[in-house]
């Protein structure tokens, strides 16, 4: 049998170990609210909008002016001919193993 203080110990201690998880959670959203934006989500969605800097020959990846890049699945039905250098897009687009995934594409004109 435990002496009474060793059992106390023990219980503090297991109650601490259990507790310290809950508090590090909460540090972890309290960091997250304290005005610091958390980058988006993967898979979440987002837009862009902005001039075609360059295409690729095939039309599977363009750049806008500001950098972005963007890949078009073949999912993405638009004409090839409007998609041109110095044309304005408005994309919607996922982020996936790293890339800017376009899931609409709308080109807006010269």
């Amino acid at each position: 049998m435990m002496p009474r203080t060793l059992r106390w110990a023990l219980l503090v201690l297991v109650a601490r170990l259990v507790a310290m998880p809950v508090g590090w959670v909460g540090d972890v959203h309290a960091q997250a609210t304290a005005g610091a934006q958390a980058p988006p989500a993967a898979g979440s969605m987002q837009q862009v909008e902005g001039k075609i800097k360059s295409l690729d020959p095939w039309g599977r990846m363009l750049t806008l002016e500001d950098g972005t890049e963007l890949t078009i699945p073949p999912s993405i039905n638009v004409g090839r001919g409007t998609l041109k250098e110095g044309a304005i897009v408005k994309a919607s687009f996922e982020e996936r193993s790293g890339q800017k995934v376009v899931t609409v594409l709308e080109v807006k004109g010269q």
